[in-house]
């Protein structure tokens, strides 16, 4: 490992180089197990005597800091500690983030935690289930390709090749009509939002989202200077006769609603892109998970209503595959195709051409089609099972929001039962689910969102077990 170490002067080298090095292992920049530079090699590069780092290296033994192994070298042995003190202060003068931070909340710390025993967080799918060996080979494959100097053109939208795949896939999954060349490949559902608000929005611009809704969507267009305004919802869907009048976007899930589960009503669509129409405004319809239906007829995505280049399409393939594979692409209007595709290359230039690569291997193969099958048949199971148990032991306790269709449902718990508490009662016993009102900035009924994607059927009736026990300690309360 080549270490950074500066000398000042002539004096006490070895005395600098022995606190330097002192400091890297405590603070946890050297791991135990970590070799040291051999002291010759050191030696040579800091332009000081071998005996100079040797004994550097001495006193560091002699504090039981590192060890020497014989014809080995010299390596760490101290525990790493923490690289600073927890409830440590900037120094006066830091620098400080722009104001709109402090009105933005940092992500939940379960979202960096381990996953649960029961995991019920919506939205993720079974990594499980995933074909880890055929995706291996489509991506070897697509490095191969890479290194023998046969790799593809860099475009900032994505390999034509792929964005012709996808316009075939939505064509036949969705009915959705789209030309390969409005198709912007992205690196998720979330960067398709910012290059969205980075296209469309000046500073000011109001934003309209479901109330509840995605609050990752929310706080993205927040911290680009916004006014996201949420807007109630009813049986029907978002309520398009509340809509701010001034709404440059406005983003729904129209066939799964998140959280909720709920489906946008067909008059419903009609109203909204009417009303986009006549005020000039945007509609982002987030199709995110709608692979997943387990019966009823599926209604038009509101991409296939617009005849005035009002919607952009959102889909992603981290839903459908693995929630850590980061690859999704938005369809938009050709009158903003040019300056997407230049947000997109200021934003990282491109989406990794080996994913590329390999996600049009895994469509043009007949892969993704038939894992969406696959998954569809597995998800169905988790779904029917969970909705089962709810509506013959809950039946007191929470009222299901009926939903046929991707990874998760929602249940409304009894009035003066709080869904934050019930949440954290459930994590302590080894469930992990999210309440509704994490969701929203209004007034909406309290209740639970529970995800199937990452729990095995065998696991549902232990997870709802603990729910239901976690449920009653509240039931109870007086």
């Amino acid at each position: 490992m080549e270490m950074h170490v500066t000398l000042n002067g002539r004096g006490d080298l070895g005395g600098q180089i022995y606190r330097q090095v002192k400091a890297a292992i405590l603070s946890g920049r050297l791991m135990p197990g970590q070799p040291l530079p051999p002291s010759r090699e050191l030696a040579s590069r800091l332009s000081v005597s071998r005996n100079t780092v040797t004994a550097a290296y001495d006193r560091l033994i002699d504090e039981r800091l590192a060890q020497s192994r014989a014809g080995a070298g010299v390596f760490v042995r101290q525990a790493a500690g923490p690289s600073k003190r927890p409830h440590e202060q900037p120094p006066p003068g830091a620098v400080s983030p722009s104001p709109i931070w402090d009105r933005i909340a940092a992500p939940p710390p379960e979202f960096f935690a381990d996953a649960p025993r029961y995991d019920l967080r919506p939205g993720i799918p079974d990594p499980r289930l995933f074909p880890y060996e055929t995706w291996r080979r489509l991506t070897s494959q697509a490095l191969r390709m890479s290194s023998m100097g046969t790799g593809w053109p860099i475009d900032p939208a994505g390999l034509p090749e792929l964005r012709a795949a996808i316009a075939r896939h939505i064509g036949v999954s969705r009915a959705v009509q789209v030309e390969p060349e409005n198709i912007i490949v992205t690196q998720g559902t979330q960067q398709a939002m910012d290059l969205i608000g980075r296209t469309l929005l000046r500073p000011g611009d109001c934003v309209a989202i479901e109330d509840p809704g995605y609050t990752l969507v929310r706080n993205l267009f927040r911290s680009q200077g916004a006014e996201v305004r949420g807007v109630p919802l009813d049986s029907e869907g978002i309520r398009v006769s509340l809509l701010p009048d001034h709404t440059r976007i406005v983003y729904v899930t129209p066939s799964h609603h998140y959280p909720l589960g709920s489906v946008m009503s067909d008059a419903r669509r009609h109203e909204l892109l009417e009303w986009a129409r006549e005020r000039d405004a945007v509609v982002i319809e987030d199709d995110y998970d709608t692979e997943f239906r387990y019966d009823g007829r599926p209604l038009e995505p509101l991409h296939n209503h617009d005849d005035a280049g009002r919607v952009i399409y959102v889909g992603t393939f981290s839903k459908v595959m693995l929630h850590t594979l980061r690859i999704g692409f938005v369809a938009v209007p050709a009158s903003l195709t040019a300056a997407m595709r230049t947000a997109k290359f200021l934003t990282d230039w491109h989406t990794p051409q080996p994913t590329q690569v390999a996600m049009l291997g895994f469509i043009e193969e007949g892969l993704l089609a038939k894992h969406i099958r696959r998954m569809r048949h597995e998800y169905r199971k988790r779904h029917d099972r969970i909705v089962d148990v709810l509506n013959t032991r809950f039946s007191d306790m929470l009222t299901v929001i009926p939903s046929n269709v991707g990874l998760h449902l929602a249940a409304l718990t009894q009035p003066g039962v709080r869904d934050q508490a019930v949440a954290a009662d459930a994590r302590s016993r080894g469930v992990g689910i999210l309440p509704i009102s994490r969701f929203r900035e209004g007034d909406s009924p309290d209740g639970l969102v529970l995800g199937y994607g990452a729990i095995a059927v065998a696991d549902i009736d232990d997870a709802l077990a603990a729910l239901h026990s976690a449920l009653r300690t509240f039931q109870n309360d007086p």
